[in-house]
Parts: structure tokens; sequence; C-alpha cells
């Protein structure tokens, strides 16, 4: 039976603005003995994605509103962080003690917009949520396509859960591949035809990366070898996130 690998990719330096991050990762895989092959999903952590497009700031320089700094004052937070999460924000989803729960411009549902200190590469500074993480996945994807590498792209970030302890990533970006498997209209062993049932197979795919990176690790990439995933250039994200008419809880 055919199964899947899941490996990281050791080795890649310190990303700095700029960066071309595919050229890094085909270098890291081949000098790691692993080079892309046709028909890997690679999945890189968003914050090297942040680094290389300029997604970083100095809290020193955040010019902090006087709504923020009220409303860190209540939060006991660092008002240059709130100033941060508001700007990432469409909306406040809630706030209780220092936690603060917003819908970023992306649409995507999570802890402080996505705005984090760790791993920023130097103290006092922020790293937030890469602009477009569709586009970054497209941009990577096309730097291995121009070097003979078919591969498809996901872009994770480490989320939380309703209703459930601890995190887990997802994928917030993607390029190449169907972000959903769907069921939809097949028929089990037994005649019970699909209705609803339809996977996140991005999700799943990001999770499983993140089982080989690790937020200390130093591994910020991972390869999921022996998917069959099939390819749609005009892949995105966006089809996963749920329409406020539909959304039970908001």
């Amino acid at each position: 039976m055919p199964g899947l690998q899941v490996f990281g990719i050791p080795g890649l330096p310190e990303v700095e603005n700029g960066a071309d991050l595919g050229a890094l990762i085909l270098e890291a895989a081949a000098a790691a003995g692993t080079p892309l092959e046709n028909g890997d999903v690679v999945v890189v952590t968003s914050k090297i994605v942040s680094k290389a497009e300029g997604q970083t700031v100095e809290l020193a320089d955040v010019e902090v509103s006087p709504f923020a700094r009220q409303y860190a004052e209540r939060m006991e937070k660092d008002p240059a962080i709130v100033e941060l999460v508001l700007r990432q924000s469409k909306r406040v989803v809630r706030q209780v003690g220092p936690i603060l729960i917003t819908e970023t411009h992306h649409g995507f549902i999570c802890a402080n917009a996505g705005v984090d200190q760790s791993s920023s590469g130097a103290h006092g500074r922020a790293v937030l949520l890469p602009a477009d993480p569709d586009a970054s996945c497209r941009g990577i994807r096309a730097t291995f396509a121009a070097r003979g590498v078919d591969a498809a792209v996901i872009v994770s970030d480490t989320f939380g859960r309703p209703w459930r302890e601890a995190q887990t990533d997802i994928a917030i970006g993607i390029a190449g591949m169907d972000p959903v498997f769907s069921y939809i209209g097949q028929v089990d062993p037994h005649g019970h035809e699909f209705r609803v049932q339809a996977l996140c197979v991005a999700d799943e795919l990001a999770g499983a990366a993140e089982l080989v990176k690790g937020n200390l690790s130093r591994v910020p990439v991972a390869v999921i070898r022996g998917y069959a995933w099939e390819r749609n250039d005009d892949a995105s994200m966006r089809s996963i996130i749920r329409d406020s008419e539909r959304d039970l809880f908001r």
C-alpha cells in the first residue's frame, strides 16, 4: 500500500527581507540529500514568508493610537502589539483578559490577528502574517517550476481551535492543489451517499508537516511526499472561509 513520507528541510539560513524563499528551499533540500521531486507538497512556515516579504515591525516605531492605548491598559498588554493587532483586523471577535481574538483582513479568525514576537529575529520586533499568503505560495511554486520541479506549496501558521485546548498548524495559503477533497456525491460500501463530507486536506497536510518542523528546531519547511494531489492553478485558501450567512456562531 502506498504511504506518505513527511520530512523536514534543515539548513535554511536566517531569512531576511527580500530573500528568494523558493531558491533557498531548493538549495537546502538538495544540500540535505532530499532534493524536491515532482508531486511533492512543500509546507512553509508563515514566519519565514513574512520575513522574506518585509512583514516585520519594530515595536519602538509603532505609533499607538489613544484607542489602542486604552485597550492595552485594560488588557495589561503591550500597547504597540495591540495597535498592530487592530491594524491587521477587520473586527474584534472576542476579548477576555489579555486574549484578543480577531478576524484578520484575510478572513481568518485567530488570536492577535497572527501578530507574533517569537522567532522574530530580534527583541522588540513583531512579525505579521503575510499580506497575501496565496500569492506567496504562487511565487514559491513558480520558482520551483522554473527549476523543473512541479510541487504544490502550502503556507502554514499555528492556530487554536474553538472548544479545544492547544494549537495545531493550519494552511493559510496554497498554490497548485485544491485545499479541499470532497466526498459529496460518492457512495460508501453500504450504499450511503455522502452529502456533506469534505476534507480540508490542506489543513491536514499542514498539521502533519508541523510534526517534523516544530517551534524550536529551526526547521521551518517540510516536504510531504506521496500524496496524490490534483493540479489546480487557481487554488486559494479563500475558498474555505465560510460566509457569515452560513456561520452558525457569528
